[in-house]
């Protein structure tokens, strides 16, 4: 998770027309130049700023000068030439896409909720899910009973019951288990409201007991 000040989460988001340079603010930048590592973009202040390239993954669309972007400013101390980039602006473009990607996300989705996403890695006491944004599922609610090794989740595609949503860490919880649960009591229940006395069903033996 990023270091922002969570109470200034609702001012982080402003519009192209307003010009309210502070720390951890979001605001429009254009592109200017690329260089080797990093990117110089304009966001209208007395001073460019400097984005490291790598936070430009492989896979997307690399930057392209004139093209504008919304970025996160973390540090405006460069200004007076005490920063380390020589006086230019600290901004961050993956930082703001993750600030951005979270305040949708919340107004969209509440505990309870059913989401779907891709489990990317295995991480201390459960695995990290893509849905969006990387939320915490615990081992202990990954299936009914725990599997050998979680880890063999990685690449999966699961579906999942938001279970908390804690605005103040900007951390989501989520099970698997609770779903099963739920969908296995469902089937339960529907098989006995179909039951009738008489009746000839197929079955599959599951265990021989004395």
């Amino acid at each position: 998770m990023f270091d922002i000040d969570v109470d200034m989460i609702d001012d982080l988001i402003i519009g192209e027309d307003t010009k309210d340079f502070d720390v951890n603010k979001i605001v429009d930048g254009t592109i200017i130049r690329i260089d080797d590592e990093l990117v110089l973009v304009d966001i209208g202040f007395k001073s460019e700023g400097t984005i490291p390239l790598m936070e430009w993954e492989s896979h997307e669309d690399q930057p392209q000068a004139g093209e504008t972007i919304r970025v996160l400013i973390e540090d405006l101390e460069g200004d007076m030439g005490s920063g380390s980039s020589g006086g230019l602006l600290t901004l961050s473009k993956k930082k703001a896409d993750h600030i951005i990607k979270w305040i949708e996300l919340i107004e969209t989705i509440k505990e309870g909720d059913i989401v779907t996403g891709t489990v990317t890695r295995k991480i201390k006491g459960g695995l990290l899910v893509d849905i969006g944004v990387q939320v915490f599922l615990p081992a202990s609610q990954v299936d009914i009973r725990r599997p050998g090794d979680i880890g063999d989740y990685i690449g999966r595609v699961v579906q999942c019951e938001v279970l908390k949503i804690d605005t103040q860490r900007r951390n989501i919880v989520v099970s698997r288990r609770s779903l099963i649960e739920k969908e296995r009591t469902y089937s339960q229940q529907k098989l006995m409201a179909e039951l009738e006395i008489g009746q000839v069903r197929k079955g599959v033996v599951k265990n021989i007991a004395d």
